[in-house]
C-alpha cells in the first residue's frame, strides 16, 4: 500500500525585488483557471475578472520617476473575513490544505464576501462570458477547472487542482510530495522567478527559507487575517 503523503500547509512568497510587472502571472492565471477577458467596456464598468491585480506604484520625483509593482491575489487568510459572512457557506476553509475555497455551486452571489475582503481579491461574474466564446476558441478551456456561471464570486485558489494532482501522483508512487514539484500557474509563468510556492510546514522548503527573510511582510497585518501570501520588500519599496 502506498504511504500517505503529507497534505502540507501551502504558502506563496513574492519577491518584489524581482517582480518586473510584466503581467505574465496574470495571463497564466487566466488561462489555467478559465478566467474570461471581459473586454475594455466591461472593464471600464469595474467588471474585470482577473484573479491577480497587478498594483503599480510610482516613486521619485519627475523626471526621475520609477515604477514598482505588487501582484495581489486572494491572500488565503488563516482567519478569513469572507468566511463568516457567507449565508450559504460557499466560502469555506480546507482542513487538509488550509486553503480558503469557493464552492461555486453553493454561491448565490450576495457579494458579502467581496465586501468583507480587505484585499479586494474577489471578483463577481456578471455574465456568462465563457459560453459566448466562438469555436474553436472554446476548446482552450482547462477541463480540470470548473467553468463558472453568471452570478457567482470567483477568486484565486492557489491552483488547488494542481495541488491535488501533485498529491495524487505522489500518493500513487508511495512517496511524499517533493518540494517544487507542485507549481502554481503564476509561479510557472514568472520569467523573473519572483514567486515561490510550497509547503510552509517543511522547514527545508524554498518557501520556508524565503519566510525567514528579514524583508518579509504581509498585507494589512494589523487586521489579524493571517495571510498565507508573503511579500519580500523590494529596493526602495515604501511599505506593506
Amino acid at each position: 500500500m502506498a504511504e500517505e503523503t503529507n497534505q502540507g500547509v501551502w504558502g506563496l512568497v513574492i519577491d518584489l525585488n524581482l517582480c518586473t510587472g510584466c503581467n505574465a502571472c496574470v495571463t497564466a492565471c487566466a488561462m489555467e483557471n478559465n478566467i474570461p477577458w471581459v473586454g475594455e467596456e466591461d472593464a471600464g464598468y469595474g467588471r474585470s475578472m482577473s484573479w491577480i491585480n497587478m498594483q503599480r506604484y510610482w516613486e521619485g520625483e519627475y523626471p526621475e520617476v520609477s515604477p514598482s509593482y505588487q501582484p495581489v491575489m486572494c491572500q488565503q487568510c488563516g482567519r478569513a473575513p469572507c468566511e463568516p459572512v457567507c449565508p450559504v457557506f460557499a466560502t469555506v476553509h480546507s482542513e487538509s490544505e488550509q486553503i480558503n475555497l469557493q464552492v461555486y455551486n453553493r454561491c448565490i452571489g450576495t457579494r458579502y464576501c467581496a465586501n468583507n475582503c480587505p484585499y479586494m481579491a474577489r471578483k463577481f461574474n456578471w455574465f456568462d462570458y465563457a459560453y459566448n466564446i466562438p469555436e474553436p476558441m472554446n476548446y482552450y478551456l482547462n477541463p480540470s477547472v470548473t467553468v463558472r456561471r453568471r452570478g457567482v464570486m470567483e477568486k484565486c485558489t492557489f491552483c488547488v487542482q494542481r495541488i491535488h494532482d501533485g498529491q495524487e501522483n505522489a500518493r500513487a508512487q508511495g512517496r511524499a510530495v517533493i518540494d517544487g514539484e507542485i507549481m502554481t500557474a503564476c509561479q510557472q509563468a514568472c520569467p523573473a522567478d519572483a514567486i515561490i510556492f510550497g509547503d510552509m510546514t517543511d522547514p527545508e522548503s524554498q518557501v520556508s527559507q524565503a519566510l525567514r527573510s528579514q524583508r518579509k511582510y504581509v498585507l494589512l497585518e494589523e487586521l489579524g487575517t493571517q495571510p498565507k501570501v508573503t511579500y519580500l520588500k523590494g529596493e526602495g519599496y515604501y511599505g506593506g
